[in-house]
Order: C-alpha cells, then sequence, then structure tokens
C-alpha cells in the first residue's frame, strides 16, 4: 500500500471512486480539524495535513481514507496528470460537500453554499499545482510558529479581527481588492490578489503582517503593454496600495511587507532589478519587498531563513 492511502481492511478500496460498501464510523474533533484545513486551503496533500495534525503519516492516511468514502473530502482526479501510475505520491485532498455542509452546520466556517464536487471535478492541473505551491509555503510559516511558540494568523482570523471590511467566506476571496496604478502618464485599475496573506503573534512585541507572491516562473517580469500581468505590474500594484493605505484600511495594517517566493535564484535577481527600476534603494516603500526562491526556502525555516532586500542585504522575517 502506498503513502497515498491506508485501508484497515484486506480489500483495496478505489482510489478515484467512492466505495458502495463504506462503512459507517464516528466523525471525531480531529476529523473536523482535518476538515476544517482542507477548507481552509483548497487542496492539500496528505503529507501537509499529517504535518498540520501533529499526525503519522498512516494515521492520517487512514482518517483520510474514511472520510473520502463517507463524502466528507474529495480527491480531486486532476491529479492523475501528476501520478498517473505512482500510486505511492502523497495524495492530493479537497473539500466535498458533505464536509461543507459539517463544517456549516458546526459553525466553524461560513461557506458558500455551492457544489463543492462540482467545483473540485473542474479544476485543472496548473490551478491545483499553484495551490499546493501556496499550501507549501503557508503550512511551513505555520508549524515554524508553532515551533518557536508564537501565534500563527491566518486570513480567516484576520477577518475576525477586523469586522466588517471584508467577507469571511471561502467560497470567495478574502483577499481581492482594487489599485488605482499611474504608469507611464497614465492611471488604470487593477485586480490586485495576494496568493497569501498572514500574521505572526510575537510572544512581545507588535505583530508582523506579511502578504505574499508564489512566484511559479511563468510571469514575465515586464511586459510592453502595462494592461497584460507582469512582476513589474505587480510591484507597482503594492506600490499603489501601500502609499494609498489600503491594507490598512482592510485589515488594520499600519506596516507589513510583500514576500515573493520565486521558482529560483534567477528569478529572485530579475525582480530585485525590476523593482529597482521602479523603486531604488532607499525610495520610499522600497523595503516592503523580500525575496527568496523556493529551493533556499526547502532548506531552511521559512521565518529565520535569508530573505533579500531590494538593496542587496538579507533579512529575517521575525527580526
Amino acid at each position: 500500500m502506498g503513502s497515498g492511502e491506508t485501508a484497515t481492511n484486506t480489500t483495496r478500496r478505489p482510489r478515484y471512486r467512492r466505495a458502495e460498501d463504506s462503512p459507517a464510523f464516528r466523525v471525531t474533533e480531529g476529523d473536523i480539524a482535518i476538515i476544517r484545513n482542507i477548507a481552509r486551503h483548497r487542496f492539500l496533500r496528505s503529507t501537509h495535513i499529517a504535518a498540520l495534525a501533529g499526525r503519522s503519516l498512516d494515521r492520517t492516511n487512514d482518517r483520510l481514507c474514511h472520510l473520502y468514502h463517507a463524502g466528507y473530502v474529495d480527491r480531486p482526479r486532476a491529479q492523475l496528470d501528476f501520478y498517473p501510475t505512482k500510486g505511492s505520491a502523497p495524495m492530493v485532498y479537497a473539500l466535498a460537500d458533505r464536509g461543507a455542509r459539517l463544517l456549516r452546520e458546526r459553525g466553524i466556517i461560513n461557506l458558500s453554499r455551492i457544489d463543492w464536487g462540482r467545483k473540485n471535478l473542474q479544476a485543472g492541473r496548473p490551478f491545483i499545482e499553484h495551490q499546493l505551491e501556496i499550501a507549501d509555503f503557508e503550512v511551513a510559516v505555520q508549524l515554524s510558529a508553532e515551533r518557536s511558540g508564537c501565534h500563527y494568523v491566518s486570513a480567516e482570523e484576520i477577518a475576525s479581527r477586523v469586522p466588517g471590511t471584508f467577507a469571511a467566506d471561502l467560497g470567495g476571496n478574502l483577499l481581492a481588492l482594487r489599485v488605482t496604478v499611474s504608469h507611464q502618464g497614465g492611471r488604470q485599475e487593477i485586480g490586485l490578489i495576494p496568493d497569501i496573506a498572514f500574521a505572526i503573534d510575537l510572544r512581545k512585541g507588535a505583530p508582523r503582517n506579511f502578504l505574499t507572491e508564489i512566484d511559479r516562473g511563468t510571469m514575465p517580469i515586464t511586459r510592453v503593454d502595462f494592461s497584460q500581468t507582469s512582476i513589474e505590474r505587480k510591484l507597482r500594484s503594492y506600490l499603489s496600495a501601500y502609499v494609498s493605505r489600503i491594507f490598512e484600511r482592510k485589515f488594520g495594517w499600519k506596516h507589513f511587507r510583500v514576500l515573493f517566493v520565486a521558482s529560483d535564484d534567477n528569478r529572485v535577481r530579475s525582480m530585485i532589478e525590476a523593482l529597482r527600476s521602479i523603486q531604488p534603494p532607499g525610495a520610499a516603500g522600497s523595503s516592503l519587498f523580500l525575496f527568496a526562491s523556493r529551493e533556499a526556502l526547502h532548506s531552511a525555516d521559512p521565518l529565520t531563513a535569508a530573505w533579500r532586500g531590494v538593496d542587496g542585504s538579507l533579512r529575517r522575517l521575525l527580526l
């Protein structure tokens, strides 16, 4: 049996079709925590879920197997594009309709009344890959904060701390906003949606607030047509949001950093050069951004790893 699923009986259950004879079982508080984590992150690997639960992978897979066949969680079929033959690869999970209904009934999360099964079927490979890369970083930060004795504050908790500023509904997007960007004598309204918003409540001192962009290496650094997406346009959008104090009004954040997790070191250098062309070191807002490659973060704790600023200096997030 691979790490994607552990069965407790002698008959292997289907991996992407719910068993007709799935035995009844009692949903525990631990199971509800698993469903809630999956709902928060949209997609999680079994390894993510085990780490967040503080359980062994085998025990976690056993519960996930029961939850899947009982209809509380889903296994998106698009992951077959990743692992068509590798049964030992970590399984990817998503929220299912019964799980969403359970969370609503318990008053745990405000979830849209949509067809989650259909939503999962419609999710394609590129979207799932990006969501898993987001989860890789967010789970690593959450676990790092817990090890440090700090409290990780998710976007949903940020919303609860600033009532009335934006809807805490996981069927929509908690982070979406509009900013007006000036460029080459013109003004353009641009949609800005950070991949992650989080804060770290320190044992002493003010919370540290962060917005994060997870780069896949596919977006051009610059474009001739500013109406098209680019890293430069993202940088200008965040600078505009900073100057206009949008995040202070939306989140109550007077101070924050924007983190770019780049696909490799070459992308880090290119992003920094793009930022320098917009806001050179020492200019207002230039210190807002920090950059690190995905490879560097894989081998280091994200909260204590060295992040690079626009001036080339290395900094840590909690110092």
